[in-house]
């Protein structure tokens, strides 16, 4: 008797990592890829950011935001395409979330 769900037995490998893998593996021979894996960034942190996480924690902002994400972050986004593509979007308009399959999952979950 298995004490797993039948949703957890259910569970395949990560394709998104399977892609990653084959992309990393192509990238060895020489072959130049663009990758569509799994999205870690392939640069540091910018010291800015750091800065001001660390600044955040020490001051206390340590609770859960609102789930679409706080005023702040999302004028900054606001900011930065207005700024850098000449688009202008409204609050309303701006998710902010931890990255976008987790975004696509709660699109297709209720679907």
């Amino acid at each position: 008797m298995s004490i797993l769900s039948n949703r957890a037995k259910g569970l395949k490998p990560s394709p998104t990592l399977a892609i990653n893998a084959k992309a990393k593996a192509m990238q060895a021979q020489g072959i130049r890829v663009v990758s569509f894996g799994a999205g870690e960034p392939d640069f540091d942190t910018p010291e800015n950011i750091k800065r001001a996480a660390i600044t955040s924690i020490e001051e206390g902002f340590t609770k859960y935001t609102a789930v679409g994400g706080i005023d702040e972050l999302k004028d900054a986004v606001i900011q930065k395409f207005q700024r850098d593509n000449q688009l202008t979007y409204k609050r309303s308009q701006i998710l902010i979330s931890c990255g976008g399959k987790h975004s696509f999952y709660n699109l297709a979950q209720p679907l």
